[in-house]
């Protein structure tokens, strides 16, 4: 049986310690049925795997009739093997001000300490488990460029919870022992900074980790959020290695418009006006296809190994709907690219930059 021959790593300055990869669950319930999602759990753990993340807004893509269904997933899961539970960090996220999602605190344009609180608690409930071991931020709250939006623009600034005021409530969750530690997710450069500024003035519990996207097609925080978590020793959670699916070459031939084509970018039209979705999006990954084959490599093994090689990230979050796509992403681990592959990769992202920010 395969195994994950590799230390772990701490998450910041908390006492977590995970694995470099990670297993990420948003396709539970709405891709994958619940009895495959076990499965892939089971098969995660043998293998040495001792990280999950999960979200309260999870199965993506988002709507009112799965809100909450991935995390009851894993829920069941642990009620089913309680070992599991005292062997594996558990990350969740609640969701930040509302996003065209009215089922979420009935569509709430801020994230309230009377938010955090109850989201937390519901939360633990759906993971039946009296803990959080990282409890993170799923986005800003506040006016922010993220999920392909580049420019700031403060005319859509408006009053929200103050940063002090969410870390209080968090802190207050910490107190309580609901939450190991804290982490934010899609942040910037200052947000990050003004997290820890703020619980250093106000002795808060400081956040340990970013969740940031962060693939080939996708390298945008090398562009000071780096610097920034390197010199506030946060740990780097990277979603999305394979860019939804784009980079592992399933759609070079035949685009996103391929009905037999079961990726997320095929399947849901959403994504296809997102993102990962883009036609330069597509066009880069048919760079970098091209590239890995060059190399000997398979796209997949060459965009995992970029991420699971690369200094800045502490643990890889790889989302997978099968048993095979598990398979392939675990057994990526220990692929080492030659400096003459990294140099031509870094070419191609002169060349084209970040077509998925």
């Amino acid at each position: 049986m395969n195994t994950l021959h590799a230390p772990t790593r701490p998450l910041g300055q908390s006492p977590l310690q995970v694995t470099p990869i990670c297993l990420g669950t948003m396709t539970f319930g709405e891709q994958t049925n619940e009895a495959d999602a076990h499965a892939i759990l089971d098969r995660a753990l043998e293998w040495g795997v001792n990280f999950i993340d999960t979200a309260e807004m999870y199965a993506v893509p988002p709507r009112a009739e799965t809100y909450g269904a991935t995390e009851t997933i894993i829920g069941n899961w642990y009620a089913k093997r309680p070992s599991a539970r005292a062997s594996t960090v558990l990350a969740t996220k609640v969701a930040g001000p509302a996003r065209g999602m009215p089922w979420v605190r009935g569509g709430a344009a801020d994230l309230t300490p009377a938010g955090i609180t109850q989201a937390c608690e519901d939360s633990l409930r759906r993971l039946r488990t009296d803990c959080i071991d990282l409890y993170q931020i799923h986005w800003p709250n506040r006016n922010v460029p993220m999920f392909g939006t580049s420019t700031f623009n403060p005319q859509l600034d408006q009053p929200q919870t103050s940063v002090h005021d969410q870390l209080d409530a968090l802190a207050r969750l910490v107190a309580a022992g609901k939450v190991r530690a804290i982490g934010l997710s899609n942040e910037t450069p200052w947000g990050l900074c003004e997290f820890v500024k703020v619980a250093e003035q106000h002795g808060l519990p400081r956040v340990c980790t970013v969740q940031n996207g962060y693939c080939l097609i996708e390298r945008s925080l090398e562009n000071g959020l780096d610097e920034a978590m390197h010199r506030t020793g946060t740990s780097l959670l990277a979603y999305s290695p394979l860019g939804f699916g784009v980079l592992t070459g399933k759609y070079n031939e035949r685009g996103f418009d391929d009905p037999l084509n079961p990726g997320r970018v095929a399947r849901f039209e959403r994504f296809r006006t997102q993102r990962w979705g883009r036609a330069a999006s597509l066009a880069a990954a048919r760079r970098y296809s091209a590239l890995a084959r060059e190399h000997g490599l398979s796209p997949t093994r060459m965009a995992l190994a970029w991420c699971y090689t690369n200094w800045r990230v502490a643990s890889t979050i790889i989302g997978v709907t099968s048993m095979a796509q598990l398979e392939e992403c675990l057994d990526a681990w220990g692929t080492t690219l030659s400096p003459e592959l990294l140099k031509a990769i870094d070419a191609v992202r002169a060349e084209i930059r970040d077509p998925a920010q």
